[in-house]
């Protein structure tokens, strides 16, 4: 039998600079194509590093390189069925928002809501509402916001930069606090054998500060009307007509858009996707199979626990398709060859966001090669007995940096949650120690999420751009200010947790840290009508 290969640089610090080079070169590049190939390929590189008989000299294998890239990386995960899901679920729902804008939905939604919806602030209320509400995943909320909204933002001259960091702020904040969820069922499948998953996720939940507080901050600022950062220049451009400023992709089926559309041809094709998405998951997670739970909503809550989020959303949009086509048909606003014709456009508007997905999986593959896991690992453990009452602040920033590195929330909880879980114990005979295990869990969490929210090669982050069409890595540079404010706040706030130990005294210091911030920001800095950025915006953008 073949010994398994070991790369010479495993579980060291080069581990991480492949992702390190993606994302540096997608900042300064403004481009994320190449970027993510580059750094694929560094990845391989160091893989294939073997030492010569000089020292600190080491040699490349360009071919073990390439089969590592290719047949270890890009092959790889095209080829893992969990992936492959979460692609056709996304060319499904492509395919049913090319329908919904030929058939004229989205249009009728976005005349009606323009009736109703007569504000700037009220139609980004409106669209963090309805993030709220779709809790159950992360990359349903993200593309179902997205298409929903669009028209209504569009009309009040939101810039689709705006639209795409409330869409990512209310995807996975929403979700890690909510117990019904793909994420609770991701986190309780990390918990150690013998500890109830799903009430360890609950417990967590008040101390789950970055999450918290990014919702106040993102409402915050929209309604006292503030901006910053990149964000402004795109803001002020879409006041002035312009609400994309840097070059994004046109929506599916935009052209040719039918006039019988009204605002049912939206509406219930959504509801009925959001209905029969949660069937396909539970349905994954065995809620109709025999000898279930006879309790019905212990059954739903261990089968949303249970579930397969690629398969069942594929499950549900490919159900969605069918009822948008036949319901199309039946109001006769669509014929048949259209309806046809919106498949190519559907899976067209996803290619960009596939291509990002693909590299940035096979990105996270070179990482998980390299040891990047282990080497975390053990940094961590080697330093659990310096941490005491900073611990929690700590393991938010390394979840932070982890989660950045690696473009994983999920594979960051399942690195570090253990790891915390085996430096303190819930079931501490100490309630102090037994708490800050529960603080340091949630801190793994909401680490894991802020690195999600500025990583572009984050999926979740290219699904916001997708939901949004907005240009990643505008979505990503203009979203990067606002999230480490937030971190800010939020590592204070868990090293406040660490000393108080009390959920409602260290939440209620957070958020009145995260208004007076906010309150200091208006104070600062000049209003979106102000004649200086005004002035700053006619400034040409660089890249």
């Amino acid at each position: 039998m073949e010994a398994e290969f070991i790369p010479l640089m495993y579980n060291t610090l080069w581990a991480l600079v492949p992702p390190v080079v993606a994302i540096v070169l997608a900042l300064i590049t403004k481009e994320v194509y190449s970027s993510l190939f580059v750094g694929v390929a560094v990845g391989g590189l160091i893989y294939s590093f073997t030492a010569t008989p000089v020292k600190y000299l080491y040699m490349v294998h360009p071919v073990t390189a390439l089969e590592h890239v290719f047949k270890d990386g890009i092959i790889a995960s095209l080829s893992d069925s969990y992936n492959v899901g979460i692609l056709v679920f996304l060319v499904f729902l492509g395919i049913i928002v090319a329908l919904m804008n030929k058939a004229g939905g989205s249009a009728a939604f976005g005349n009606w809501a323009s009736t109703h919806v007569k504000s700037r602030v009220g139609s980004q209320l409106a669209t963090i509402g309805l993030g709220v509400l779709i809790f159950i995943d992360d990359y349903f909320n993200c593309l179902t916001v997205g298409s929903v909204m669009r028209p209504v933002t569009d009309r009040q001259k939101i810039s689709r930069a705006k639209l795409a960091y409330l869409i990512d702020a209310t995807a996975a904040p929403i979700c890690i606090i909510a117990p019904v969820s793909s994420w609770a069922a991701a986190v309780s499948g990390f918990a150690p054998e013998g500890t109830n998953g799903l009430m360890l996720f609950i417990r967590a939940i008040p101390y789950n500060y970055y999450a918290l507080l990014t919702i106040i901050m993102m409402v915050l600022m929209v309604v006292f009307k503030i901006e910053f950062g990149p964000m402004a220049r795109h803001e002020i451009n879409a006041k002035n007509g312009d609400i994309f400023t840097v070059k994004a992709p046109v929506a599916a089926g935009e052209e040719n858009v039918e006039k019988k559309g009204k605002v049912i041809d939206l509406v219930l094709p959504v509801i009925v996707l959001i209905f029969f998405c949660v069937i396909g998951m539970i349905y994954t997670g065995g809620f109709f199979d025999e000898g279930a739970d006879p309790y019905f909503f212990t059954r739903f809550i261990n089968s949303f626990a249970d579930s397969d989020a690629s398969v069942g959303l594929a499950y549900g949009s490919f159900g969605g398709i069918v009822f948008t086509v036949i319901f199309y048909l039946f109001r006769r606003v669509l014929k048949f060859k259209d309806c046809m014709t919106c498949v190519e456009e559907g899976f067209k508007a996803m290619v960009g966001p596939i291509t990002i997905l693909t590299l940035a999986w096979s990105l996270k593959a070179m990482t998980e090669s390299l040891g990047a896991s282990d080497f975390v690992a053990a940094f961590v453990e080697s330093r659990k007995g310096d941490f005491n009452v900073l611990l929690p602040a700590i393991i938010f920033l390394i979840a932070c940096l982890l989660s950045f590195a690696t473009g994983t929330s999920w594979g960051t909880f399942g690195i570090l949650i253990p790891i915390t879980l085996e430096v303190f114990k819930l079931n501490d005979p100490d309630p102090a120690k037994a708490t800050l295990a529960v603080i340091c869990v949630s801190a793994c969490m909401a680490g894991a999420v802020c690195g999600d929210h500025c990583s572009p090669i984050s999926d979740t982050t290219i699904m916001s751009s997708a939901g949004a069409q907005c240009n990643h890595i505008a979505h990503v540079s203009t979203q990067l200010p606002y999230a480490l404010t937030c971190a800010g706040v939020s590592f204070v706030t868990y090293m406040i947790a660490g000393i108080v130990k009390n959920p409602v005294l260290s939440l209620a210091i957070g958020i009145v840290l995260m208004v007076g911030t906010v309150l200091v920001l208006k104070k600062v800095l000049p209003t979106p009508d102000s004649a200086s950025l005004q002035k700053e915006s006619q400034k040409p953008a660089k890249g």
